[in-house]
């Protein structure tokens, strides 16, 4: 593979004349941070102070550069997509994606023929363009759940190990998916999947493959991703199982008039069936602000792990399958051909009509940035093991960084991901930097930040009753209403530390749909609501969401 080369942004060879608004603002966001130039392009050595289990107060965590990306595309090597690698690879680029993962749907085509067919073409644009980082993953059907991203680093086995799991562990080819009957065997389902799990692991111990990630897929689609196979998941295999889609794909499905008047935004159209976990509310089966009722609701299903003391971190992506407005279908079929014989579909035909879709392009309406301290594949992982993730519809912000310090202290403190240590009734404060929308977003619009909501929670450990789905002690604690605030600022938020631990996250929106959440006014008095059927404007409600900081008092 050809050495990798800093993104232009990064590069100081580049001139800013080069640029656009947005790469000069992410140049400043790096100069900031220290990492400009060869700095970012080494690595930096700095290291967190404070491991987790660590004895020392405070903490002292790297300076971090932020990459754009999305875990979550389909192309030609899925039965179910459309368009061509380099198509989607061309449009990452165009919408300022840093990395890219290409999850094709496991297939007895895809395993045999297309999973080698399309790494051959990731290779040569690994060659041809080493300022773009792309992965080769997979869309695990999960034995009696949904689906999983898995991805993993580039390496002579990358391909080797995603077929092997593919055909050993994956739910639609034996058989322990969600398409079985209700009465399947699903303790067996279950345990197939956490041993797939810790065979992915034993492949990163073994230094079979660099690293493997793995995150669950738009968890609350069909709510057979029940809380206690999302808790024994992550509990199987926490170093790669790390997370979950905070929002969806399929972001553009109910755009008023396109798909029809029954459309919810995410493709979110499904009710309870057989399967279904049955502790999960009707309301659980829709998006709010375009966010996984997991996510979205304060006090929640997401809240609930957190508050358990562990990280689990949400992310946004495409799910690109069928790009809304586009006007490409698909080819036809040779003669004798099929998907299960070549592994990959007939390459797409332009009609210059719109075809039907749901999905935006990579990069041009959901976004995962991801805190690093290199350039490079590892330096992404890594940034999406530590937690340091935060993600962003609509090209709402340029930037956001996060640290928790200790008043008595002048260390960097923590960021998103991280745990600070303090002694209880230590003041705090939590630092939020926010460069606001510098240029319009593809939608042609430059979008405002008007509200950024503080939500915290007290940590309590492990439930007894592991289909817990909700955090009673988790409620937005503050708002800061920033609407006009424009370029970079920080808001300075005093915090206090109680005598048990907790953890704080944020989010925000440009404040144009909002109201009373889930779990009443008193938890989250303003947060996402859900659109009406076929009336969801993406571009007309957009959110950010933080992954938490943590904060372990001294002696809870």
């Amino acid at each position: 593979m050809t050495e990798q080369q800093l993104p232009s942004w990064a590069d100081p060879s580049v001139s800013p004349a080069a640029l656009d608004p947005q790469g000069v603002s992410r140049r400043g966001l790096l100069r900031r941070a220290g990492l400009f130039g060869a700095a970012f392009a080494l690595g930096s050595a700095a290291t967190p102070a404070l491991a987790a289990g660590g004895r020392r107060l405070g903490g002292e965590d790297p300076r971090l550069a932020y990459l754009a990306g999305d875990h979550h595309i389909h192309s030609v090597y899925s039965h179910d997509a459309k368009y061509t690698f380099s198509q989607l690879a061309a449009a990452g680029a165009e919408y300022g994606l840093d990395w890219m993962v290409f999850t094709e749907h496991s297939n007895v085509g895809h395993a045999d023929f297309g999973a080698a067919l399309e790494h051959q073409e990731i290779l040569r644009a690994r060659a041809e363009n080493p300022r773009q980082l792309i992965f080769q993953g997979l869309e695990w059907y999960i034995p009696a759940a949904e689906h999983c991203t898995v991805f993993t680093a580039p390496g002579p086995h990358e391909v080797d190990v995603l077929t092997r799991f593919e055909s050993a562990y994956d739910g639609k080819l034996l058989g322990y998916d969600k398409g079985g009957p209700a009465d399947a065997d699903t303790a067996r389902n279950e345990a197939h999947a956490l041993k797939a799990l810790e065979w992915l692991a034993e492949q990163r111990r073994s230094g079979y493959v660099d690293d493997v990630l793995v995150l669950a897929n738009h968890p609350m689609r069909l709510g057979i991703d029940s809380p206690h196979e999302l808790r024994n998941w992550r509990d199987a295999a926490p170093e790669i199982m790390i997370g979950m889609e905070g929002a969806p794909g399929a972001q553009g499905a109910a755009i008023p008039g396109w798909r029809g008047a029954t459309s919810i935004r995410g493709e979110y159209e499904n009710k309870p069936s057989a399967q279904s976990w049955p502790g999960y509310p009707a309301d659980a089966y829709l998006t709010y602000g375009g966010f996984d009722w997991a996510t979205a609701t304060v006090g929640g299903l997401w809240d609930s792990m957190l508050a358990e003391g562990r990280l689990f971190s949400v992310t946004t992506n495409s799910d690109a399958h069928r790009i809304v407005f586009d006007t490409w279908k698909n080819g036809d079929w040779q003669p004798g051909q099929t998907f299960d014989t070549t592994g990959k579909l007939p390459d797409p035909v332009n009609t210059d009509t719109p075809q039907p879709g749901s999905d935006f392009w990579p990069g041009q309406f959901s976004r995962t940035h991801v805190g690093v301290t290199g350039y490079g594949y590892r330096a992404v992982m890594a940034g999406m093991r530590a937690g340091r993730v935060w993600l962003d519809h609509g090209h709402l912000l340029d930037g956001l960084d996060v640290r928790l310090t200790r008043d008595c202290d002048r260390g960097r403190g923590v960021t998103l991901g991280g745990r600070l240590r303090v002694r209880k009734g230590e003041k705090l404060t939590l630092n939020v930097t926010v460069t606001t929308a510098s240029r319009p977003n593809p939608h042609g619009v430059v979008p405002e930040l008007a509200q950024v909501d503080v939500i915290r929670g007290a940590v309590r450990g492990p439930v007894a009753d592991r289909d817990t789905w909700k955090a009673p002690d988790t409620r937005v604690v503050r708002t800061a209403e920033v609407f006009g605030r424009k370029g970079t600022y920080t808001l300075r938020i005093p915090l206090t530390a109680g005598e048990e631990s907790f953890y704080v996250r944020l989010r925000g929106s440009d404040g144009n749909r909002h109201g009373t959440g889930p779990l009443g006014a008193s938890v989250d008095p303003h947060g996402p609501v859900p659109h009406p059927p076929g009336d969801g404007d993406p571009w007309a409600d957009t959110w950010f969401y933080s992954n938490p900081v943590f904060v372990d008092v001294e002696g809870s």
